[in-house]
């Protein structure tokens, strides 16, 4: 088991705040695992009592009836109320398979939220949940929980997870990663046949029928479609119109920019799509659109078209964008102008991090061949003309070094591991 020790410190963090922690995610990325195995390990290596942590799985047969959300909160409360002078820990997996009930008492039809808030309220009960976001989205949370939650996002295996697991080379662990992604699952799987019909049985069963039953997803050809499109165009900008244009072209019957819009969101929603907005450096304020569009994980974006696409670049910028936001960071595309030559011309930075009141600005380079790639890469960095840090991150170089301008080549593996810092 791959110790996921970024997360585990949140929720120790978090520990008897007063909220209800929630585990949110990608499907298959780690959440039970992180709360029923490593939180409770911790837990049990604390001192805590086995039986003063209070464990309910709703996807398991045998806790079916705690999908009753009445039925639940009784049950817990009744073990906490006999136990006033203990505190406990309650773990509840898939929260999002409970259902709406009438109370009997009062008519009044309750749900899976009213009973968490209102075992919050007991002072020897420390509350926890797991969901997957196709049925609890994370802009429900705040709403349901009346902002007395706390919010721990899980994200597939980064590459610094997945290589404390499979050791080896370095560049060999980097390669694998680049095609197959780090879903936790791929663990168990041995060869390429065996982790490609995993991922794509991820896409398959799990995803696009979530997707299509509980999101309400009614043209599915059209989801798959903007799938594919996205997955083909990681690192470009796109808006909704543009989408549409492009999926009319092949679909049967002609579909508007609201219901892109609509599915779009719905894929954010779940985890599986990431979007990065435009941020005017200069001018200090956001574009409405276009936008760019990254996966959650580079091995699900590589499934989903085939491995017909793998282009490094590509795929090392979406891994770098899944990185920043794992660790934290609020990750804009930056926009400057370059008005030298009296020609206006508008140039990207790759992404502006900010962390709290800090910024830097980041490119992506999957390698500079030569003074033209040079000039390209940087020359939007040096546009920006203040004093925040500037970063190439490359995958051609043997170390990390500051060029004479002060602008940092950061290696991609000293990224990935962590061994640099960046603010």
């Amino acid at each position: 088991m791959i110790k996921r020790d970024f997360y585990l410190k949140q929720i120790i963090e978090r520990m008897w705040n007063g909220n209800i922690k929630v585990i949110t995610g990608i499907r298959r990325g780690g959440k039970s695992t992180l709360l029923f195995n490593l939180f409770k390990e911790y837990l049990l290596s604390t001192g805590v009592s086995e039986n003063h942590i209070i464990e309910i799985e709703l996807d398991k047969r045998k806790f079916y009836k705690f999908r009753d959300p009445i039925f639940l909160c009784d049950y817990v409360e009744n073990i906490v109320n006999e136990g006033k002078n203990d505190k406990y820990y309650l773990l509840i997996d898939e929260v999002q398979l409970t259902k709406k009930v009438k109370d009997k008492a009062s008519d009044i039809e309750v749900s899976i939220y009213d009973m968490l808030n209102e075992l919050k309220a007991y002072p020897n009960l420390d509350c926890y949940v797991t969901s997957c976001n196709s049925k609890m989205l994370s802009s429900d949370i705040a709403t349901e929980f009346r902002g007395r939650s706390s919010q721990i996002k899980v994200y597939p295996f980064s590459f610094e997870e997945f290589y404390s697991y499979r050791g080896g080379g370095v560049s060999e662990a980097l390669d694998e990663y680049m095609l197959y992604g780090g879903m936790p699952g791929l663990i168990n799987e041995s060869t390429e046949e065996q982790k490609r019909t995993y991922l794509k049985n991820l896409y398959d069963e799990i995803y696009i029928k979530d997707l299509v039953e509980h999101a309400r997803v009614q043209r599915q050809d059209v989801l798959e479609e903007l799938l594919d499109y996205l997955a083909s165009s990681i690192g470009s900008l796109t808006n909704a119109n543009k989408i549409t244009s492009a999926i009319n072209t092949k679909a049967s019957s002609k579909i508007s920019d609201d219901t892109i819009a609509k599915y779009l969101k719905h894929t954010m929603d779940a985890f599986l799509i990431f979007e990065a907005r435009r941020y005017d450096v200069k001018g200090k304020k956001y574009f409405d659109y276009p936008n760019k569009y990254y996966y959650s994980d580079v091995g699900l974006r590589n499934i989903r078209l085939n491995y017909r696409q793998i282009d490094s670049g590509y795929i090392m910028e979406n891994m770098i964008y899944n990185e920043l936001i794992r660790r934290g960071y609020s990750v804009d595309v930056g926009v400057v102008e370059d008005r030298s030559n009296n020609n206006k011309k508008i140039k990207e930075i790759d992404f502006v991090v900010n962390n709290f009141d800090k910024k830097i600005y980041i490119q992506s380079a999957f390698r500079i061949d030569d003074q033209k790639k040079k000039e390209k890469e940087l020359d939007s960095l040096k546009l920006t003309a203040d004093f925040f840090k500037k970063i190439v991150i490359r995958n051609d170089i043997p170390t990390t070094f500051y060029d004479d301008d002060g602008i940092m080549h950061c290696r991609f593996i000293d990224f990935l591991l962590n061994n640099v810092e960046l603010f």
